[in-house]
């Protein structure tokens, strides 16, 4: 089994609170190198293993990954400073094969007035 944490705060975003007083995190698809897929929207993620773990500790640090293109037009200072935004931890058990559910069925908000929440 995988356990992984992700911190959304890493991205380019916005904190904000509706008028019903609930507060939200905008994610800007473009600015965040987000891709829409034929069944959602994706942020890609790779894990580099840590050299030294102790037990309970997680074992693998997460950064956004990049296209080759996108990786090349880069310098090397720019891809260092790439925020860590997560970490993962990897233990023996089963995988799990079932699809992730759109919490909201791909709705899309016009505005903030017409946010679910």
């Amino acid at each position: 089994m995988i356990t992984l944490k992700i911190n959304l705060r890493q991205l380019t975003h916005s904190l904000m609170v509706t008028p019903k007083g609930t507060k939200v995190i905008v994610i800007p698809i473009a600015e965040n190198n987000l891709f829409e897929g034929e069944k959602g929207l994706y942020l890609d993620i790779v894990g580099f293993e840590r050299k030294e773990v102790k037990e309970g500790e997680d074992t693998h640090l997460l950064k956004q990954s990049f296209s080759k293109e996108k990786l090349a037009a880069m310098t090397d200072e720019a891809k260092k400073a790439l925020p860590i935004i997560g970490n993962a931890r990897v233990f023996g058990g089963q995988r799990s094969e079932s699809e992730p559910k759109d919490a909201n069925n791909g709705a899309v908000a016009e505005g903030i007035n017409d946010l679910p929440f």
